[in-house]
């Protein structure tokens, strides 16, 4: 599997990443078969948040074989320095290791958000905090709103940025243009999330994909061009949603990317109009 370089860091991940949810409820047989089979794939770069249940439980002693050949990133959403610390503290002992390669403020959605993060006694204290002490190596963030993403940019020079880099979202409204132009702009590593969000599921709609709060694309052939769509933007890598089926197709897909043409993006484009995206933002 290709790697692409992971910012200005030296390091260099695959550019499909492993959703760690998708170890959430697994039996913890079934999650070391999971990730020895993802590793066997070519893929280095692993992804996980607290919030994802029992997710870090089940990851941790199933990357335990590999954990000097993985890229591990995991996320918390606290808010506050005290907070933070101590979500780290458990997430390292959950995942088994003394460090992660990179750590997340989680899901930053609004500017009240980035000023409780950024601000005294926030939880950006930890992070530094952490990183000095060898516990963390790098710093990013994910983000759902490209108001929040610019301004964490403009407050702290963080390695990575995790935001949605999604065809629907991008080729109805350009959601996403912005914050991957910023980055690429400030050498920091992007890594993509919702590549395989399609719309959002119905009300009353049966959820085929429970880990998924999104309906994400039905068949192989449209996770090869929602793949194929993602990889051709500056992106670093693209993490799967929460279903090991859903990762298998981001890999065969990514084995096999190539550009989309002009014809193919015209037609997705002309798809995404008449599909209910998931981040409906307006420049």
């Amino acid at each position: 599997m290709e790697r692409r370089e992971f910012g200005k860091t030296g390091e260099k991940v695959s550019v499909v990443g492993f959703g760690g949810i998708i170890c959430m409820n697994e039996e913890p047989a079934e999650a070391k078969k999971l990730v020895s089979q993802a590793v066997d794939r070519g893929i280095t770069y692993f992804d996980v948040a607290p919030s994802y249940g029992n997710a870090e439980e089940r990851l941790g002693p199933a990357l335990a074989p590999y954990r000097k050949k993985v890229f591990l990133a995991c996320k918390t959403g606290k808010h506050t320095a005290a907070e933070a610390e101590a979500e780290l503290e458990h997430s390292l002992a959950r995942l088994k290791t003394d460090h992660v390669d990179l750590y997340q403020h989680h899901g930053v959605t609004t500017l009240d958000d980035v000023e409780a993060i950024m601000g005294p006694g926030g939880a950006m204290e930890t992070f530094v905090k952490a990183r000095a002490a060898g516990k963390v190596r790098f710093l990013g963030f994910s983000a759902h709103t490209e108001e929040a993403a610019l301004a964490l940019m403009d407050r702290f020079a963080f390695d990575s940025v995790l935001f949605p880099v999604n065809w629907t979202c991008w080729l109805t409204s350009g959601f996403g243009e912005k914050v991957l132009h910023k980055a690429e702009k400030k050498g920091m590593a992007r890594l993509a999330l919702k590549t395989l969000a399609k719309r959002t599921w119905a009300e009353g709609e049966e959820k085929a994909w429970p880990k998924c709060w999104y309906k994400p694309v039905d068949t192989y052939e449209e996770a090869m061009l929602a793949v194929r769509f993602t990889l051709s933007k500056p992106v670093t890598a693209a993490v799967s949603p929460g279903h090991a089926q859903l990762l298998w197709w981001m890999c065969d897909a990514a084995e096999h990317a190539r550009p989309l043409s002009t014809r193919e993006e015209e037609a997705l484009a002309e798809e995404a109009r008449g599909l209910a995206a998931i981040f409906p933002q307006h420049r």
